[in-house]
């Protein structure tokens, strides 16, 4: 809320700005279809753009104001333009994780699914196809913030749950909530679901018993109902012996 009063006040003062802004923006915008905003390098071209000198001084007001038009496209369902603009914002503010942690969300996850349930394209496989560029634009938007911002538990959780939610990789998910786990003032669920995760691998199960086992034997703030349920499938899995298993039962 304090950003988003701030920005209004703000663009009072730069109004006179603000016209130049949008013609540069949606200028580029006409000039670069999807395919060409898709590409990894565009974050190089974008830097180019004069409007960004010329306010430079004001990064984190511009940002704010790029920021609300996504949110504005976002709602009009313009998948293009919502990438456009927060390539633009993560180039001025690359250090605040919550403008790569919003980019990732619309790319992976809204405009994964606007993809998937489009009826205008009839043919099944380039839905997909269109999904799984979505899936990689959140991934390229999570991997970037994390180089900008690597003591920042909130990108890494992010990527973890990309991972584990669109990209069906258990393993990658488990490690990138390990590296979460191991930053300064990281929540304590990133331990357990790392070892979540881990469990949902084959090859892995020991690892993940043991993991799990530890978590159980810290007390009943970790008896969660998720870690008794995987810890007993483990149990079966590694054919634990009776005397060695919890005694709690599966919620």
């Amino acid at each position: 809320m304090r950003r988003v009063v701030l920005v209004g006040g703000m663009l009072l003062v730069f109004g006179v700005m603000k016209l130049p802004a949008e013609r540069a923006l949606t200028l580029q915008h006409r000039q670069l279809q999807f395919a060409d905003i898709a590409n990894l390098d565009l974050r190089e071209k974008l830097g180019q753009l004069g409007f960004i000198a010329a306010l430079s001084g004001f990064r984190a007001v511009v940002a704010d104001f790029l920021f609300i038009e996504a949110h504005a496209a976002w709602e009009r369902t313009e998948w293009g333009r919502v990438l456009f603009l927060f390539r633009q914002v993560t180039t001025l503010q690359p250090h605040v994780p919550l403008f790569w942690d919003m980019a990732a969300w619309h790319m992976a996850w809204n405009a994964s699914t606007a993809a998937m349930n489009d009826t205008s394209q009839p043919r099944m496989a380039l839905r997909v196809k269109a999904q799984r560029e979505y899936f990689g634009l959140g991934k390229d938007f999570l991997e970037h913030g994390i180089k900008n911002n690597p003591d920042k538990p909130l990108l890494y959780e992010a990527l973890a749950r990309l991972y584990a939610d669109k990209l069906n990789n258990h393993e990658r998910a488990s490690e990138f909530y390990d590296n979460a786990a191991r930053l300064p003032g990281a929540p304590t669920f990133d331990r357990r679901f790392s070892a979540y995760e881990l469990s949902y691998c084959e090859g892995h199960e020991r690892d993940a018993y043991e993991r799990l086992r530890g978590l159980y034997d810290e007390g009943e703030k970790e008896r969660l109902p998720t870690l008794i349920k995987r810890l007993k499938f483990l149990e079966d899995k590694l054919a634990i012996p009776p005397e060695q298993r919890i005694l709690d039962a599966i919620p």
